[in-house]
This record gives structure tokens, sequence and C-alpha cells, in this order.
């Protein structure tokens, strides 16, 4: 048998609408991207939704509508996909890394405001794995220092946080499509904020700074004049080929958020029998919408000292799972490790030893909608009969 990691969940009403799409010959950013947009609107609460190329190109327009200057800084966890740091190098700001919090994986609050200085410009909290971010301290903190807070919502499409949906309590919020994410179309993203001003800028500066959109020019009494650019933009748009697949698996969301959801609770109790493998964390207030489910391989007291012989243990317990058939993952990585990052600004792994140790430590189950009983059984199974002390 063989698990992967995740699968996209498609059907016969993808084919449909691809095919839709195609003989209407419009494959452009257009209609369905539009349908897309008010889909994921009504879904989430937000005000305006802009679908883009990904959730990096997102989170890059989020960035520049909301005015981030060069020579800012702008606060993000250290354990996180390297977009999340990346897109502010991209606008000539400094990454200010804080460690994370062991139990959710998400920034540790409590280390927040020592990492604020007079250059902070903004935040980017992540709600990784599906779990959102410890938003309520951040916003209190972003009230009393007035710096931005663009949520990294890249994996939390479905995630609750005290009865509001990830990504609608900062400035900014940003998704993903990607295929390991619970909707995909392919690549994509989606930016949402409740400002008119941050969503009329951004709209611009996706379709290369262009006053209106390709649809609208084309809707309107003149399509044959040339829209007005008073922007430096960029090509960060959606295809109508994208966008109609989101606008069916927006159809499935609910369902997929709910099995995946009934799949992570199996796992749960399954994993109360292993002393060495710890489940994710869920606070009260939370709906953790399980992106991935991430664990913390624990085959003895966690520490710095051994951390190095602790990811041997669990790199083999990879290797082995491998080979019959399992797929796993760690969590993510720790930013400041990564060559660029840990060159261009000194840094060590112990500068932020949460984040070090989730890089070392973390081992994702394979989860997908269309999971059987079967298939979750012989992963768990798998797990018990290939560990070694």
């Amino acid at each position: 048998m063989k698990i992967p990691i995740s699968k996209p969940w498609f059907g016969e009403e993808e084919k449909q609408i691809i095919a839709e799409v195609i003989e209407s010959g419009w494959v452009v950013q257009g209609p369905k991207v539009s349908a897309f947009e008010h889909k994921f609107c009504g879904y989430s609460g937000s005000s305006f939704a802009l679908a883009t190329s990904s959730c990096t190109t997102a989170l890059h327009l989020a960035l520049l509508s909301l005015g981030m200057a060069p020579g800012s800084e702008v606060v993000v966890p250290a354990f996180t996909w390297v977009a999340t740091a990346n897109v502010v190098e991209m606008i000539g700001a400094h990454p200010v890394f804080v460690d994370i919090d062991p139990k959710t994986y998400n920034m540790d609050v409590k280390l927040l405001e020592k990492a604020i200085t007079p250059k902070t410009q903004a935040v980017i909290p992540v709600s990784l794995f599906g779990l959102s971010a410890d938003m309520g301290p951040i916003l209190d903190l972003a009230r009393k220092h007035g710096f931005k807070v663009i949520e990294d919502a890249a994996c939390a499409l479905g995630s609750l946080y005290q009865g509001h949906h990830a990504g609608t309590l900062g400035d900014a919020g940003c998704f993903s499509f990607h295929p390991r994410k619970s909707i995909t179309t392919g690549e994509g993203g989606m930016l949402i904020t409740g400002s008119n001003a941050v969503s009329d800028v951004a709209r611009s500066l996706r379709d290369h700074g262009a006053s209106i959109t390709d649809l609208s020019r084309h809707l309107g009494a003149r399509p044959y004049l040339l829209p007005e650019f008073n922007h430096l933009g960029y090509n960060y748009r959606m295809t109508d080929l994208q966008g109609a697949l989101g606008v069916i698996q927006m159809e499935r969301l609910e369902q997929i958020i709910e099995r995946r959801i009934t799949l992570a609770r199996r796992y749960d109790d399954a994993l109360k029998e292993f002393s060495w493998l710890s489940p994710p964390f869920v606070p009260d207030g939370y709906r953790h919408a399980y992106q991935a489910y991430v664990c913390r391989f624990l085959p003895e007291t966690v520490s710095l000292d051994h951390v190095a012989e602790q990811n041997a243990k669990r790199n083999a317990l990879m290797d082995r799972l491998e080979a019959v058939g399992v797929s796993t993952r760690p969590g993510t990585h720790a930013v400041h490790m990564l060559g660029y990052y840990r060159n261009k600004y000194g840094l060590k792994p112990v500068d932020f030893p949460q984040a070090y140790l989730a890089d070392q430590l973390t081992l994702t189950l394979p989860l997908y909608a269309q999971m059987t009983e079967q298939e979750q059984g012989y992963v768990i199974a798998a797990l018990e009969a290939n560990y070694e002390i």
C-alpha cells in the first residue's frame, strides 16, 4: 500500500467547469476568478478578496499595499515556510525573527513585544498547519505600537479563532491553494482585507499597475482603449482555469474540513498509545482545520544537547515508513537555519531554540479528505511496527 502525504480532491465537477472555461475562450483572469473571490468573501466573512498567482505574491501585495518601506522591520516567526520571510526581503525590509510556542508551533506572543523597535512597521503571524495564531495579544500590541498585521493564513482556510475566520482579524490575510492545502487551484493564493483602500491598491498592483482589470475593460463601453497605469505593478493574476477550480473546490470546502477533523481525531485517539509521538495541540476557542497533521517526535526528553541524536532517530523512522509506503515530512523548516538567512544575518540554530527543535523533531502524518479508515489504520500500524527505541 502507498499512502501519500496529501492528495487533492477532484471530481467530475472540476472537469466540467474546466471544459466550460476552455469552450468560453476566456482563460485569463476573468469571470471565474471573480466568482471564486465572491465565494471566498462569503465563506471567510471578509469584505474584499483578490485572487493571486500564489500566497507568496498575495503576501508581497499585502506588504506593498499597506505601505511597508525599504529599511523597515517586519517581525515573522522563526518556524514557517521560507516565503514568509522572503517577501520581507523582496520589499527591501528586514525580517526580525521571533521564536515559537512549542505546543502550537505558532509565534510565541510572550516574546513578540521584545522584538518591536521604532523601525517595526508590520508583524506577520503565521497560522501554521491549520491552527490560527494567537491573534488577540498580537492585535493588542499592534494598537499599542502602531504596526500593521498581515496574517499568513496559507494553511488556515477553515480555521477559526474565537469564532472569527483566520485571516480576517489583521489588516490583511493571505491564503494558499497549493495542492497540499485543503482546497487547491494547482498554484494560487488569495488576499483578503476589510480595507477598500488596501483592496484598490492591491488590485492594481496585481495587474501591472492597471487602473481597471481586463474583464472590466472588455465589458465596458470602449473595450479597445487601454487602461491607465499609475502604479509600478506586477503580473500576479490568477487564470480563469484556476478560478474555475476554486469555485468548485469552495463548494466542497466544509465537507473537506469536517472530514479532516474526523481523521485528525482518529489519529489523536490512536496516538494516546504512543508515548514517543505527541499529537497536535488545540487550545480552547480554536478550530484547527488540519491542513497538516504535525506531531512532535519525543523518543526521550527533548533537549538541545541531544537534538542531533534525536533528529537522526526521527529521520531513521521516516526512512522505514517510506520503505513500507507511508509518506511523511517534517512540519516545515526553521527559516533562520536556512543558508540565505543564516549567512546574511549571522544566525545560529540556538538563537531560536524552539524553532530549531521543531525543525529537527516534527513529523507530519498523511492526511487528506478521501483517506479511508483502512489507509489510516495502515499508517498507525506502520508507526507502531517501525518505531525503534
